[in-house]
């Protein structure tokens, strides 16, 4: 049934302040009254809301962590579940990061019937949606709660489009499909006219459902705003959400319930696989280490009885691992130009890289998605990024995109939602794993994907790899339309672009690496994860660590330095290249296959709050990669920090 008219919220109105002392107070039963003038937390990101080891739990016992990650310490087991609170507030950028829906979930179950935030990043956004808890911008609904007003049920509707209004009228994904089934509510049709279209665009419109009961897709145009089910190519999960996607998916449609066309549907293990190895002994008593094996192994059993596709650990030279980190095994070996892929990571947008329209969902899209193959869209708003000229020598991709990122255009929350379209001869002249590292890191400005126009660097790269023709390929592949419409355009010349670090705390903290003091000593360097461990990062860690055993250096005393491979294949690269034999005679320690210390699950992540790690990771969010400072940097940039000790460019080396 649909929620009621009005909606009263009787608990309590908790503002997460930057002031300590006015949040613990309202913790211990202090009400305040909204003020605009009260500094209130941004930023607040998925993993400060429920961190990695809440994702542990796929039930109701989200609601007695949520927030416990809070920066400042203020939440504990039950604090937000304890305080009575049915409205939490917050500033900007509300829910970045990973695109996790137990972090809504876990507030939701805690009581939470609404949260406002200055913004609201787009996954987190959708899945509030898709659960029922309700999200407002709007802070001048405040006073009317506090008064105990009740409040139309239209003022959590204003600004959506009409598939996001009818998912809150009915109180979420499930509810809303099953109004659909029954013929009591429709997505609109789209009749946008012929129109110039950005990239993002002609993907949706090709792929956009005309009559889900005929599979007719495609439509002549779409403009931002246009509300649609897309049908998607490619879905996926990892083992830390298949197993809340499976509970919702049979709770929705029923325990014999079977996924529809299992062969375009993809399991990967390949978050957890090391977390044994580096978890804490207070969790290890809490009885975690046994509450998360359970993912792998409902994940593993889901994958046999639905049949799909499977890619589960291996055991090789090196040890135990994965088969591959998600994202490199879609460029590997799944996704193509033009196509639509879905998975329940917010790095699902590292696949743009080839031409195609990936994005991350939560465990509500996906499981609606299994059974229907479908992800509704609101079509974004496009950013140009045209890039021109060459890079120096020294400088990388890495360096390029957090540049890019450090824009008050992305600072204040003007990309959250959009679509970052990069082109120009610059972006060309990038080999596929560099082009790879910007559309991986286009979430952390909080937009919506990458996406890079597939050429002849993809088209060679897939030929080889898909038993596909070049002209098979390129039939596939979409370009921008001249004219098409921006809602913002950048425009750099490669050579200005210096080697840069973004600072603790977010990817978005950006400044050049020489305007560093020059002695931010290192505990930890870690070169992995899916924007670290591609082909092209090996070769850079290489050229760097060469010098240096070349020299007679090896990683300095009190510094650990991890290289962890994205894939197999790639690790079988370092291999052929003699680079495995290299990066241990510098000292570095390698590792198989694993999100590992990128979510704080495996070797590389810190363990006090005073150690400093330099990373080639994608994000540095509070307590991202274990209770220390973590620099996001270029594997240049790594791999010379571990050899000097500080945060250093090759040149020190």
């Amino acid at each position: 049934m649909p929620r009621p008219a009005t909606i009263k919220f009787t608990g309590k109105v908790l503002y997460l302040t930057e002031d300590k002392d006015t949040l613990d107070r309202q913790l211990a039963g202090e009400t305040i009254a909204y003020s605009a003038d009260r500094k209130l937390v941004d930023n607040i990101s998925t993993d400060e809301i429920t961190p990695g080891w809440v994702c542990y739990y796929y039930d109701e016992t989200l609601g007695e962590y949520s927030l416990v990650g809070l920066r400042g310490g203020s939440f504990k087991r039950n604090t937000l579940k304890n305080a009575g609170v049915s409205v939490v507030v917050s500033g900007l950028s509300k829910g970045c990061g990973s695109s996790r829906e137990t972090a809504p979930y876990s507030e939701m179950v805690a009581g939470t019937k609404l949260v406002i935030a200055k913004t609201i990043e787009k996954i987190y956004g959708q899945n509030a949606q898709n659960i029922g808890l309700l999200t407002s911008t709007d802070f001048s609904l405040l006073e009317r709660i506090e008064r105990g007003e009740e409040i139309p049920l239209e003022e959590f509707t204003k600004g959506l489009d009409p598939i996001s209004a009818d998912i809150v009228r009915f109180g979420g994904l499930f509810e809303y499909s099953k109004a659909r089934v029954r013929g009591e509510v429709a997505p609109p049709a789209i009749t946008t006219p012929v129109r110039p279209m950005t990239l993002a665009e002609k993907i949706i419109a090709r792929r956009a459902i005309v009559d889900a009961r005929t599979d007719k897709v495609g439509v002549a145009a779409v403009t931002p705003g246009d509300a649609l089910f897309v049908r998607t190519d490619v879905r996926f999960s990892h083992e830390y959400v298949t197993p809340m996607a499976d509970a919702l998916f049979r709770g929705a449609f029923g325990d014999d319930a079977k996924v529809t066309s299992p062969e375009s549907v993809y399991a990967f293990r390949d978050h957890l696989t090391f977390l044994d190895d580096v978890m804490p002994e207070a969790h290890v008593k809490m009885g975690l280490k046994e509450q998360s094996r359970k993912l792998a192994v409902v994940q593993e059993s889901f994958s046999k009885v639905q049949g799909i596709n499977y890619y589960g650990e291996v055991e090789n030279s090196v040890g135990k691992g994965s088969r591959a980190i998600c994202h490199n095994a879609v460029i590997e070996d799944i996704a193509l130009p033009g196509q639509v892929v879905a998975g329940t990571d917010s790095h699902t947008c590292m696949a743009g890289v080839l031409g195609c329209f990936a994005f991350g969902v939560g465990s509500t899209d996906m499981a609606n998605a299994w059974f229907t193959k479908d992800i509704r869209v609101r079509v974004p708003e496009s950013v140009r990024v045209t890039l021109r000229g060459k890079l120096r020598p020294g400088v990388t991709a890495k360096d390029v995109v957090l540049h890019l990122l450090s824009d008050q255009y992305f600072k204040t929350g003007k990309g959250i939602g959009k679509v970052l379209e990069f082109d120009g001869d610059g972006t060309r002249s990038l080999s596929l794993d560099e082009r790879a590292t910007l559309t991986n890191m286009s979430v952390e400005a909080g937009g919506f994907t990458g996406i890079i126009a597939a050429d002849e660097v993809v088209w060679d790269y897939l030929a080889k790899r898909r038993n596909l023709t070049r002209e098979q390929l390129q039939s596939m592949s979409v370009r921008a339309d001249d004219g098409a419409v921006y809602a913002h355009h950048f425009d750099f010349d490669l050579a200005t672009i210096v080697p840069m670090v973004a600072t603790p705390g977010d990817p978005r903290n950006g400044v050049a690496l020489d305007t560093l003091p020059t002695d931010v000593k290192i505990d930890v360097a870690y070169g992995g994860s899916c924007t670290g461990g591609k082909k092209a990062d090996m070769d850079m860690y290489a050229d760097v660590l060469r010098r240096a055993v070349d020299k007679g250096k090896t990683v300095a005393p009190g510094v650990k330095l991890f290289i962890q491979f994205g894939s197999q294949e790639i690790r079988q690269y370092a291999e052929d290249k003699g680079y495995v034999t290299l990066f241990q005679k510098a000292g570095a320690e390698l590792i198989n296959p694993s999100c590992g210390a990128c979510i704080k699950a495996g070797p590389g992540v810190s363990d006090r709050p005073e150690q400093v790690t330099v990373s080639a990771i994608n994000r540095n969010f509070p307590g991202r990669s274990g209770p220390g400072q973590v620099y996001l940097a270029s594997p240049l940039v790594v791999a010379a920090s571990a050899i000097v000790g500080h945060i250093a460019g090759p040149e020190a080396v």
